[in-house]
C-alpha cells in the first residue's frame, strides 16, 4: 500500500527523473492556527485532483493514487506539523510531501510530469535569506526577502529552547552547577564560577542550536544566515557555529525586541550588498555569453538547448507562467492554454530538464532580470 513521506531537501531524484507516469502537483498555503481551515482547502484540492483522473485511470487505480492524500486529510499530527505552505508530489508508486518555510500559491496540476517551479523558488532564491534570532534561552527562524519577512512556525521535533535542548530550565541548570551560594560564586565539584558555568552551559545550547539550524534550514535551502544576537552572545555564537550559511556581519541587537520590519530592516541592510553582487554577476554572465553566442533569451532556442544538454544555468522569473509544454524529444514548444487543473508550464518544463542535467536553475524577481522574455540561459558550449 503506497503511503506518504516527507522529505527535506530538493531537488529529490523523483521530481526531476524522467517519467512516463501520471503525476500529481499540489501546493497549499498553511495556517499557524486554524487547522480545519487547512484541511477543507486540502480536501477542495484533493476533489479537484479526483476529478481530472476520472478519466484517466479505472476505479481501483484511482482509489489507489488517492490513498496518500485521504491519509494526509485524515492524520491530525501531519496538520498539527504544518509550517507555512506544502507541496505534494505523487507518481504511481510514491508520495513525497514538503513542509513549506513560506507560503504558496494554492495549485493543483495532474501531469506527466511534476510541476516544481513554485518549489524551486522556495529553495532557491536569490534574494531571501534566513534571520536567526537567539538568546541563551531560545532560538526563532525568521524567513525573509527584500520587501517582507516572517517568522516560521517552529515544528515540534526542533530543539529550539535550552529546556529542550539540555533538559532543564536555563536557570535550573545554572543554580545546580553553581549551588547556588552566596554572590552566586561557589564553586561546586571544580566547575568554575557562576560566569564560567552559563559560558558553558550558554555554548553547549548554542552548538545544539547550530546543528538543528544546519539540519533543518540552511542545508535544504541553502539561504544566507544573518544572526541577530546581543554583543556577547554574537560573538560566541560565531566562534562555535559550523554553518557555512552564515553570514559575518550580523545585527547586535535583542531580536525579542524587534518588531519584523525593524527586523525586516536590519536584515537587509546586511543582505543588499551581497544579493545586488550576486545577481550583478548572474547577470554580467548571461550578458557575456548572449554576446559570445552561448547564451540566450529566446524561450524556442532555451528549450531546444536544453533538451540537447546545453544549458548550464537558467534564470527564470519568478510568478511568471507560460502555457504550454516542450516536448522532451525535440525540444519544441507546443502552447496551450490555461485549463486548471491541468496546466502545464514552459518555465517548469525548462526548469525540470535543466535540473535533470545538472543545470543550475535560479527564480528571480521580475525587476532583476536581464531580460523581458521570462527566462535567460547561459550555455555550456
Amino acid at each position: 500500500m503506497m503511503s506518504y513521506e516527507l522529505v527535506h531537501t530538493f531537488p529529490h531524484e523523483m521530481l526531476t527523473s524522467t517519467q512516463n507516469d501520471t503525476c500529481i502537483s499540489l501546493y497549499q498555503p498553511t495556517y499557524r492556527t486554524g487547522n480545519e481551515q487547512n484541511i477543507i482547502r486540502f480536501k477542495n484540492l484533493t476533489n479537484e485532483i479526483e476529478q481530472s483522473l476520472k478519466s484517466r485511470l479505472s476505479k481501483q487505480a484511482l482509489d489507489e493514487r488517492m490513498r496518500p492524500f485521504q491519509e494526509i486529510m485524515n492524520d491530525r499530527e501531519f496538520w498539527r506539523s504544518t509550517q507555512e505552505g506544502l507541496a505534494i508530489f505523487s507518481s504511481s508508486d510514491r508520495c513525497i510531501v514538503y513542509f513549506l518555510q513560506r507560503p504558496v500559491k494554492e495549485f493543483s496540476v495532474v501531469a506527466n510530469c511534476f510541476h516544481i517551479k513554485p518549489l524551486i523558488r522556495v529553495y532557491q532564491s536569490a534574494d531571501q535569506y534566513h534571520l536567526l534570532g537567539i538568546s541563551r534561552k531560545e532560538f526563532a527562524i525568521f524567513i525573509g526577502t527584500r520587501y517582507e519577512i516572517e517568522q516560521i512556525n517552529m515544528p515540534p521535533h526542533i530543539l529550539s529552547t535550552f529546556k529542550d535542548a539540555i533538559g532543564e530550565d536555563y536557570e535550573e541548570k545554572v543554580v545546580q552547577a553553581t549551588g547556588g551560594g552566596p554572590n552566586n560564586e561557589i564553586r561546586m565539584h571544580g566547575q568554575g564560577s557562576r560566569k564560567d558555568i552559563i559560558q558553558k552551559e550558554t555554548k553547549k545550547f548554542f552548538r545544539i542550536a547550530d546543528n538543528e539550524i544546519i539540519t533543518y534550514f540552511s542545508q535544504p535551502m541553502r539561504l544566507p544566515v544573518i544572526l541577530v544576537a546581543l554583543d556577547e552572545n554574537q560573538a560566541m555564537f560565531q566562534e562555535i557555529s559550523k554553518n557555512k550559511y552564515l553570514q559575518q556581519q550580523g545585527i547586535k541587537a535583542d531580536y525579542q525586541a524587534m518588531s519584523l520590519q525593524d527586523l525586516q530592516e536590519a536584515a537587509w541592510e546586511v543582505l543588499e550588498p551581497l544579493y545586488i553582487e550576486r545577481t550583478q554577476e548572474l547577470v554580467q554572465e548571461f550578458e557575456t555569453a548572449k554576446a559570445n553566442s552561448y547564451g540566450s533569451d529566446d524561450i524556442s532556442q532555451i528549450a531546444k538547448a536544453t533538451v540537447e544538454g546545453r544549458v548550464r544555468r537558467v534564470l527564470i522569473e519568478a510568478d511568471r507562467v507560460y502555457p504550454g509544454k516542450v516536448n522532451k524529444e525535440t525540444g519544441e514548444i507546443t502552447e496551450d492554454k490555461i485549463e486548471h487543473p491541468d496546466i502545464d508550464d514552459v518555465f517548469d518544463d525548462i526548469a525540470e530538464l535543466v535540473y535533470r542535467q545538472k543545470g543550475e536553475v535560479v527564480v528571480i524577481p521580475k525587476e532583476r532580470m536581464p531580460s523581458t522574455t521570462g527566462a535567460a540561459a547561459v550555455y555550456r558550449y
